[in-house]
């Protein structure tokens, strides 16, 4: 297993801001986050403005001149805006294709009428997984609860052993498998592979859903018994269209971005040749860009006419789909700034320093970090994007694989307890009718299950790869 040490940092490392201390640092690391903490929980100020804030605070703390922590955040804004916006952009296109289209309800409706009895809470972790693949976890939760709450209602279930695998599916996909912002800013953070990434993602996913997900359920379903509530179950998107998508279109539609990234990395693998022309090619191919975008383009005529959508249709569908990311796009670029502050006052360095002499494992380390991080913001995106700029200076001398495991401990330990400072908490609360005692004894117990459990096979699958 990969340990600390002060060798760790590459020899390139930019010259930091500032000249402070060990102890001013950790100060100004603190204060920095500190500042973020407050600003988001008491005065509800929006996290783009929060991590803006907090960056400057940070640098002032340390005692970096001004123009030169303006310099590292804007600089640091750029970079990840740069590295994971378009991605973003097109992971929100072809989500609200697939929503709009009807492909969602195609996939669930099909796999509910295979799926019974015993069986459904695997088929909610099923459906869950999948769509979650390409949707925001926000967006999962609009389009799966309803679902959710019709499968109980009908099938006379418990909430509770229905709704915690959807809600587990699409938690470990937000904070494990690219293209997630979360997952595609520590990748781009720490310079790892993402197709090894992705590879080793969905090998941490499946054991943690299924423990998080149908086992956990049965507990949770136990602790707290409620019915669904009436007043949530909206009309479903796809009985306002005439037809939409065949399940087996759509399905491929969903999986092809997976698919193009997993071949690129199963081809490096295996040719391990950069001048070869197959790796050339899939090089191009199993990009994220282009991945992405062939999946959009895909979609448009599988999912977008399929449904019986004009030109002009899909064209307000696709303008619809970028309103809402503003936000995400905004936070994940100030998230990026701020560790390009992190980085630039030297904290990286300080952190090796300092703990070039314990015997805590780097990736434990990484999830601790992302841990604490959560706890006090409550985003796993602010979470992961600020561990993954503390801990960067770690992955210099890691191999591939540990670097792409150091990603997945951040994406794990960003997951932790949600609790009243989540977004994400509120929004399972209010659609399942929950007082706040229930949530946190299912939903936020849910998330922790998901982060040990996953931190604990990134840790042996470390000692073993």
């Amino acid at each position: 297993m990969t340990r600390l040490s002060v060798e760790m940092l590459a020899a390139d490392t930019v010259e930091p801001i500032t000249s402070a201390g060990h102890a001013q640092l950790g100060i100004a690391v603190l204060a920095g986050i500190a500042v973020i903490v407050l600003l988001i929980t008491q005065f509800k100020l929006h996290a783009f403005l929060a991590l803006t804030i907090g960056s400057l605070a940070l640098g002032a703390f340390a005692g970096a001149p001004l123009d030169k922590t303006i310099a590292s955040f804007t600089t640091g804004l750029g970079a990840t805006v740069a590295g994971v916006g378009v991605l973003i952009a097109l992971g929100a296109i072809l989500g609200k294709l697939l929503a709009d289209s009807g492909g969602a309800d195609q996939i669930v409706d099909t796999i509910l009428a295979k799926a019974g009895g015993r069986a459904m809470p695997w088929a909610m972790v099923l459906i869950a997984s999948v769509i979650g693949l390409p949707l925001f976890f926000e967006v999962g939760i609009v389009l799966l609860i309803p679902v959710v709450l019709m499968v109980a209602k009908r099938g006379n279930y418990s909430l509770m052993r229905i709704g915690i695998p959807a809600l587990a599916g699409l938690s470990v996909m937000h904070g494990l498998i690219p293209p997630h912002p979360g997952p595609l800013v520590a990748i781009d953070a720490v310079k790892a592979n993402l197709g090894i990434t992705l590879a080793l993602g969905v090998l941490v996913a499946i054991p943690t859903v299924i423990i998080a997900g149908p086992v956990f359920s049965r507990y949770a379903a136990r602790w707290v018994d409620v019915p669904a509530p009436d007043r949530m179950i909206p009309t479903r998107a796809s009985e306002e269209l005439d037809k939409r998508p065949g399940f087996g279109a759509t399905l491929a539609t969903m999986l092809l971005p997976v698919v193009l990234m997993l071949s690129k990395a199963l081809v490096d693998i295996i040719v391990d040749d950069p001048t070869h022309m197959v790796q050339r090619v899939f090089d191009v191919v199993g990009s994220p860009l282009i991945a992405l975008l062939a999946a959009v383009i895909v979609g448009m005529f599988t999912l977008g006419r399929a449904a019986g959508f004009t030109k002009d249709r899909i064209s307000t569908t696709v303008e619809k789909s970028l309103a809402p990311i503003a936000g995400i796009l905004l936070i994940v670029g100030a998230g990026g700034g701020f560790k390009q502050t992190l980085i630039d006052s030297g904290v990286g360095q300080m952190i090796l320093d300092i703990s070039k002499d314990w015997s805590i494992p780097a990736l434990l380390l990484a999830w601790l970090i992302a841990v604490a991080i959560r706890l006090a913001t409550g985003s796993a995106t602010v979470a992961t994007i600020s561990a993954a700029g503390l801990v960067a200076p770690l992955a210099a001398d890691m191999s591939t694989t540990h670097t792409s495991l150091l990603v997945l401990a951040i994406g794990a330990g960003s997951l932790f307890f949600s609790h009243v400072n989540d977004a994400g908490f509120w929004l399972v609360k209010e659609y399942f009718g929950l007082s706040v005692g229930q949530t946190v004894k299912t939903w936020s117990v849910m998330e922790t299950i998901i982060s040990v459990v996953a931190g604990g096979l990134v840790l042996l699958l470390s000692m073993v790869i």
